[in-house]
């Protein structure tokens, strides 16, 4: 199973029990994926880098659940929820993290350089920052197709201090790109606060000198994220240009597979933990709202579990790519 949901552009209807629940499933999927994914990398089986989004899943569910089928993605290299939120097979995407030739880069891009143009995923991108001016592109080239889509380019708290950012920003505002940029601020970067990093922290106010409006939100909430995204998607269809949503948002895990995360307490994370989970509270709506029950609850998480379960099985007897494959795909002679 992968998530396959996708708005249709007219407008934003009123949300239904369905739809709380498929955020919640949603969610789930990818929290759960991750969880198998850091086990996958301690055994050995995945190698290189590995950035998980376990705490962040609100974030992608709710501004998936806002955009449209012919909307674009592109994003940094914390991107396995991203994958999966944008109807990718985890299959594909487990299997590109065990550098196999079922996955969806065919085992050669790894964590950080995953694609699906059927999807309109266009990475997972390992330089930070780089994926700015190229979501930036991408929103005028849906402009210059006049195919009525937008691009979503998601940055970290990290990435907005970098240069290429501000360059993107007075191109997508001057020629009024259909580009909403989405910071997902987890507060650490690769481990520095943002209070030691920024000279300013509201990072929603970063696209004031190019006239970009920006809106901070609740990223642990998914229908506060769902209800910003609208609002923007909205605007950024108009025609007015691009829009900035900055995401308050918390990673539990380290930068990397790699990161002890001694910058900050344990005590710190388990507040966050307890206090602001994104699935936890979404689990608790639904049973306070008696749309599902305890029972019902733990009926969703086997299911997850088993579809991870399963794509963890084929990420380890897909074979690995032939040698064959080296040399292709790196050169495209137009």
């Amino acid at each position: 199973m992968a998530i396959a949901r996708r708005r249709a552009r007219s407008g934003a209807p009123a949300l239904t029990n369905e739809d709380l629940v498929s955020f919640y499933k949603d969610m789930l999927l990818i929290r759960r994926f991750e969880e198998k994914a850091g086990q996958l990398y301690g055994m050995g089986l995945i190698a290189g880098f590995c950035h998980l989004y376990i705490g962040q899943e609100a974030v992608v569910v709710g501004m998936q659940a806002a955009i449209a089928s012919e909307d674009s993605v592109i994003t940094s290299y914390r991107d396995h929820g991203h994958m999966l939120a944008c109807g990718m097979d985890p299959k594909g995407v487990m299997a590109e993290l065990t550098g196999r030739s079922g996955g969806y880069s065919k085992g050669k891009g790894g964590s950080m350089h995953m694609f699906s143009r059927e999807k309109r995923f266009f990475g997972g991108h390992g330089i930070v920052g780089a994926q700015v001016p190229l979501g930036t592109g991408l929103a005028f080239a849906h402009k210059y197709r006049e195919d009525g889509g937008i691009c979503v380019c998601y940055l970290g708290d990290g990435a907005i201090n970098q240069g290429q950012v501000y360059e993107s920003f007075n191109m997508a505002s001057l020629w009024k790109l259909p580009v909403i940029y989405v910071i997902e601020n987890n507060k650490y970067a690769m481990g520095t606060s943002i209070e030691r990093a920024s000279a300013g922290t509201e990072l929603c106010r970063r696209g004031a000198a190019y006239d970009i409006p920006g809106k901070q939100v609740d990223g642990m909430d998914v229908l506060a994220v769902k209800a910003a995204g609208d609002a923007a998607v909205a605007q950024v269809r108009t025609g007015e240009g691009p829009f900035i949503l900055e995401m308050k948002t918390y990673r539990y895990r380290g930068h990397s597979m790699s990161d002890p995360a001694k910058y900050r307490t344990k005590e710190e994370v388990a507040k966050m933990r307890e206090q602001h989970d994104p699935i936890d509270k979404m689990s608790k709506k639904l049973i306070e709202d008696g749309v599902l029950n305890e029972e019902q609850l733990k009926n969703i998480d086997r299911e997850v579990k088993a579809i991870v379960g399963e794509a963890a099985d084929f990420a380890q007897t897909s074979p690995e790519p032939d040698p064959s494959e080296l040399w292709t795909d790196v050169l495209m002679e137009a």
